[in-house]
């Protein structure tokens, strides 16, 4: 069976979790490196393979895929492995409830302001928008007590490792870095015991990104 290859840089959370659920399945990949910065995903060749120009785009014998979910649905279905999707109905909803709220509720205001304002745009020497990051406190408060509260134990659902776990790692583990989601993370003690536990994972080392 040929490699996947997945396109998108290495510090793309939604890039991130389309690794660790191929690190955890222990298929190998090629990791083709597509610049958000610089604005590669714009160029036709990237387009071709998602058409709004985003990352990660995906091809395995093929076969292309874009959108996160369902390239990580694919890669626990296609390869050998662990399984990383419960097999009961209340499980499978809220893995799929995780991954939503990750995408629709904790993605914008964590790393589409907090998380760009305070680690990304130092480093690209412009100012913090901290007027972007007060107005983005409240919606990542409430995003994380939401994962609080559904996070069942050492792994998100289940008792076993998810694709939940896959998704959320990586938005959090941004997070962790900036002064509000320290602050966020010490008040909720659930979310912080699984993230602590999860980040000494193999697969979490070995994707570790450079901004």
């Amino acid at each position: 069976m040929g490699k996947p290859v997945i396109y998108g840089p290495a510090y793309s959370t939604y890039v991130r979790s389309v690794r660790l659920v191929l690190e955890e399945k222990g298929v190998d990949y090629d990791l083709h490196h597509v610049d958000i910065f610089s604005g590669e995903i714009k160029h036709p060749e990237h387009v071709a393979r998602h058409p709004w120009g985003k990352v990660p785009a995906f091809e395995h014998e093929g076969f292309q895929l874009y959108e996160t979910e369902a390239i990580m649905r694919y890669c626990d279905a296609a390869f050998d492995g662990p399984g990383l999707q419960p097999t009961d109905a209340k499980g499978q909803a809220r893995m799929t409830q995780l991954i939503n709220i990750v995408d629709g509720y904790s993605y914008p205001p964590i790393v589409g302001a907090i998380v760009i304002q305070r680690l990304v745009m130092p480093k690209l020497g412009e100012q913090t928008d901290e007027e972007a990051v007060a107005e983005a406190v409240e919606p990542a408060r409430t995003a994380v007590s939401a994962l609080d509260q559904l996070v069942e134990g050492e792994y998100a659902v289940g008792g076993a490792l998810s694709l939940a776990d896959c998704h959320m790692l990586p938005v959090i583990d941004y997070f962790s870095a900036t002064p509000e989601g320290e602050q966020m993370l010490a008040n909720a003690s659930k979310l912080s015991a699984w993230f602590e536990g999860f980040r000494q994972r193999d697969s979490v080392k070995k994707t570790a990104p450079e901004l």
